[in-house]
């Protein structure tokens, strides 16, 4: 089952599609858009054209687990993301991941300048494994 990891934002949304059994994140891509229709609109063809059957939705909160005003917009561009592919939409605590991303990016020797264009699309694979890892240790 391929699983789709979303990391949304405003200018820039990362994005990861599992391998068919849903043990590996891979395929990170960012699509670049500040316009919603347009993302909703390639992340439901995305979703259609790798066969996707879930979605997981990094939800951002707060270091307290509160929820703020960019939790809510998760949340309606989830919603609208369930209704236009008819697909679940799961969301996923998203907290220390763009975090981690630098760091792995760091580490691979990428300079901090360009890590504005891959950042995003490393959160959405670390937001997905983090989901796959959990689902695997439910079985």
């Amino acid at each position: 089952m391929k699983i789709m990891g979303i990391d949304y934002g405003d200018a820039r949304t990362g994005v990861s599609i599992s391998d068919p059994t849903g043990f590996l994140a891979g395929s990170p891509q960012v699509i670049a858009t500040w316009n919603t229709e347009e993302l909703l609109e390639q992340l439901t063809e995305l979703a259609a054209k790798e066969k996707v059957q879930e979605i997981v939705l990094g939800l951002p909160k707060n270091m307290d687990a509160t929820q703020g005003e960019r939790a809510e917009k998760c949340k309606a561009l989830g919603a609208e993301l369930e209704r236009r592919t008819g697909l679940p939409v799961i969301y996923w605590d998203e907290r220390r991941t763009t975090i981690e991303a630098h760091a792995i990016l760091h580490a691979s020797g990428k300079k901090q300048k360009k890590h504005r264009k891959t950042v995003d699309a490393v959160a959405a694979s670390l937001i997905l494994q983090g989901y796959l890892d959990f689902k695997r240790m439910q079985k």
